[in-house]
């Protein structure tokens, strides 16, 4: 499902983990260092990857066998957040052929942006110490706006920052959530397939208007 765009936005808005970067290496090590803590056997990370985008909390609870709402489940969580903000950037980096995108965009003075569900202070930091911090011309994260994706909050007020027409925005994002906010803001999406799709995802029920399997597939997209 490649698609082909009816226009070229005036604006691109890229979820973070799983599709802007490659963070699964940093997210999986603090859930091993807090493993390692408990005195808990590792979790190979080619297992967790898929499930890095949905969050610190699903793969605490995934790794104890814990139910996401149970207070053992909540406490682990805050001990892994602080493990991962100790040691946020080791692995990290940008996907492969996403650069030359970003500096295309830049080089046509188009304003691309973040919007994720990731805490401010950590997503900050992350790009701070990736030395990407100044780049993108906004970053919603999950306490920037109202409600966090899937609800249009986020991606709106990054249209509204960015001074361009939801309609007139294309939304990057390797999860549902991603494409159900930009639809719901009235503004285009894709699904960035070199993400983190889990075994039962079906990209292709999502209502993205392509599914790309690689960075270079966007170029299309985005002119």
């Amino acid at each position: 499902m490649g698609g082909k765009p009816c226009r070229i936005p005036d604006a691109v808005l890229f979820d973070l983990d799983g599709t802007l970067l490659d963070t699964a290496g940093d997210l999986v090590a603090a859930l091993n260092t807090i493993l390692d803590e408990d005195g808990r056997p590792p979790m190979p990370l080619d297992t967790f990857r898929p499930w890095v985008s949905q969050g610190g909390l699903t793969l605490v609870s995934m790794a104890y066998g814990l139910p996401r709402e149970s207070e053992e489940a909540q406490a682990l969580w805050q001990r892994y957040l602080a493990a991962y903000e100790s040691d946020i950037s080791r692995h990290s980096c940008l996907f492969d052929g996403l650069e030359g995108i970003l500096a295309g965009l830049e080089s046509g003075s188009r304003p691309w942006g973040i919007v994720t569900n990731k805490p401010t202070y950590l997503t900050d930091r992350l790009l701070r110490e990736l030395g990407m911090r100044d780049r993108p011309a906004c970053m919603v994260c999950s306490d920037t706006a109202p409600r966090s994706k899937p609800w249009p909050d986020p991606v709106l007020l990054a249209c509204e920052i960015m001074e361009v027409p939801p309609e007139r925005a294309l939304m990057v994002g390797d999860d549902e959530r991603d494409v159900a906010s930009a639809r719901a803001a009235g503004a285009d999406a894709v699904v960035a397939a070199w993400g983190y799709i889990r075994p039962d995802d079906d990209p292709a029920t999502w209502g993205a208007s392509a599914i790309l399997p690689r960075p270079a597939a966007l170029r299309s997209w985005v002119g």
